[in-house]
């Protein structure tokens, strides 16, 4: 017992020292990203894994607030293949192979550059086994400052 109160007394005792204080960022200072639209181009081979997929996404978009501008389903895509049974004889006999690529699409409005970070982050951790995603996402920026809007003297002109 008196070997552990030195050691407190001991810490309690010794100079502490001062740091330089910490800066934080200021909501002034941090420029988040806004985002007019995020496209997310869901697709895959089997229609359930799909279907189920996309109610995952909408629901957490939803949980999030989110605002869901549409969904929507492209054309499904056909490849078909035809090869021979046998190597270089027998023409007449073949097989036909068919593949089916299945499309969703989900876009998304108005976000932040943190939400989206954090929805993306999300949905692409839970991604199925044999479902490909692909993300277009639409950044609004300012204008560049060497582009001035015209003066009244141009608009009534009609120059430029």
């Amino acid at each position: 017992m008196t070997t552990l109160f030195k050691i407190q007394k001991s810490l309690i005792q010794t100079p502490i020292r001062c740091l330089q204080p910490v800066r934080f960022f200021t909501p002034a200072s941090i420029k988040d990203q806004l985002y007019r639209q995020i496209r997310l181009e869901m697709k895959g081979h089997d229609s359930a894994v799909l279907k189920s997929y996309l109610q995952f996404t909408t629901t957490a978009a939803q949980e999030l607030g989110l605002q869901i501008a549409r969904i929507y389903e492209p054309p499904r895509v056909y490849t078909r293949m035809s090869l021979l049974k046998s190597v270089f004889v027998h023409k007449k006999h073949f097989h036909q192979y068919e593949m089916r690529t299945l499309y969703k699409v989900l876009e998304l409005q108005h976000l932040t550059g943190s939400t989206a970070k954090t929805f993306l982050e999300y949905i692409e951790r839970n991604v199925p086994e044999g479902i490909a995603i692909k993300v277009s996402k639409y950044e609004l920026e300012s204008m560049p400052a060497h582009i001035k809007p015209p003066t009244q003297g141009q608009l009534q002109s009609g120059g430029v």
